[in-house]
């Protein structure tokens, strides 16, 4: 954690508030504070460094290279989760195909190889995964390539496409990605361990598609991207209270907690990084009873996980008890959740402005 510029996220969690897995749209997930009386939710999550730039094997050989990515994340995985393994794997951008050429020269069919490929993939492992590739899709107008992650469930079945709504002309052309069409639509799917949404690279630089996921209940977002960066989606991750969890062609592969702050990281050599997150949580600010977490563990033990950073006074903390929500836990020492907090303190703020002179 010493290597992570923290102090860049000064202020940021201080922002207030198709088969087996279906396609949602327009349907709130559950307020801040309601996912801290849920029981554990434990997610093995799963994602790489992988230069996707230079020179291309072939189709064949790059399959075969991220099933060795896959095949060691479930290796891990199993090490760390010996009954669940692990549920989620996620790929870097268009990690599948070439990037020389223009688009139509790059793209492949979904039906064949690849579905063939990453379906074989997920049954071996019983785990989702997000294979992302430049994609050929016939239509009635004619064939449409789209920068797109496709997400396979346990049972290798296609759950759902996205396609990038921000492709990027590079500067000097006015051409997206080489003839890429921008996506539409910014599904959540509901997958069996909770709520997935994806964005792609320079989607990071537009807020909507990360309100939209937000909207519709997204509890990870997937970023599978060509990019290192990690002040942009440690923001997103603030300020939505949801997981961001980065798969990139260099530098880091990163999950940022709900915080904004990075539960785990890799910067190589090291290319893979397996990390266990839990979807019912509680954001605690700072508070002198809470002692940066070591009350609850003085109370509960190993019952209870936290990560606080007192550098930012927010932590994120989670219960390892089954019988116990951590909602329950932060309740018996007087703790309140950060985002009500918050909320209840504007409402004193503007009830004090409307009586003051």
């Amino acid at each position: 954690m010493n290597r992570i510029l923290l102090p860049v996220l000064l202020g940021l969690t201080n922002l207030a508030s198709i088969s087996a897995a279906a396609l949602v749209k327009d349907e709130p997930g559950p307020p801040p504070a309601a996912k801290m009386d849920r029981p554990p939710r434990k997610v093995v999550v799963g994602t790489a460094i992988l230069g996707a730039h230079g020179e291309y094997p072939g189709l064949e050989r790059r399959l075969q290279a991220l099933g060795g990515l896959v095949d060691e994340m479930a290796r891990r995985a199993a090490e760390r989760r010996p009954a669940r393994g692990l549920d989620l794997a996620i790929l870097p951008e268009t990690a599948v195909t070439t990037t020389s050429g223009d688009a139509r020269s790059r793209a492949v069919p979904l039906e064949g190889p690849v579905q063939d490929f990453f379906g074989d993939l997920a049954r071996k492992h019983k785990t989702y995964i997000l294979a992302t590739m430049d994609l050929a899709e016939p239509g009635p107008k004619g064939t449409t390539c789209s920068n797109a992650a496709v997400l396979f469930d346990r049972r290798g079945e296609v759950a759902g496409i996205y396609a990038k709504r921000h492709p990027v002309a590079y500067v000097g052309s006015d051409v997206l990605e080489g003839g890429v069409a921008p996506g539409r639509d910014c599904p959540v799917f509901a997958c069996d361990f909770g709520r997935l949404g994806v964005q792609i690279c320079w989607d990071v630089q537009y807020d909507d598609g990360w309100d939209a996921l937000a909207k519709a209940g997204a509890e990870i977002v997937a970023w599978p991207t060509a990019s290192p960066a990690t002040v942009l989606p440690a923001s997103h991750a603030a300020r939505h209270r949801y997981y961001v969890v980065s798969s990139t062609w260099r530098n880091n592969a990163t999950v940022y907690e709900p915080t904004g702050i990075p539960a785990a990281r890799i910067e190589g050599p090291d290319r893979v990084l397996v990390h266990e997150i839990d979807l019912s949580y509680a954001i605690l600010g700072w508070s002198g009873f809470l002692r940066d977490g070591e009350a609850l563990r003085e109370k509960y033990g190993e019952r209870v996980g936290f990560h606080y950073d007192p550098r930012e006074d927010v932590g994120l903390f989670w219960s390892n008890d089954p019988a116990t929500t951590i909602g329950a836990m932060v309740r018996s020492i007087g703790g309140e959740e950060l985002d009500v907090q918050v909320a209840r303190n504007r409402k004193l703020q503007d009830a004090a402005r409307r009586l003051g002179p």
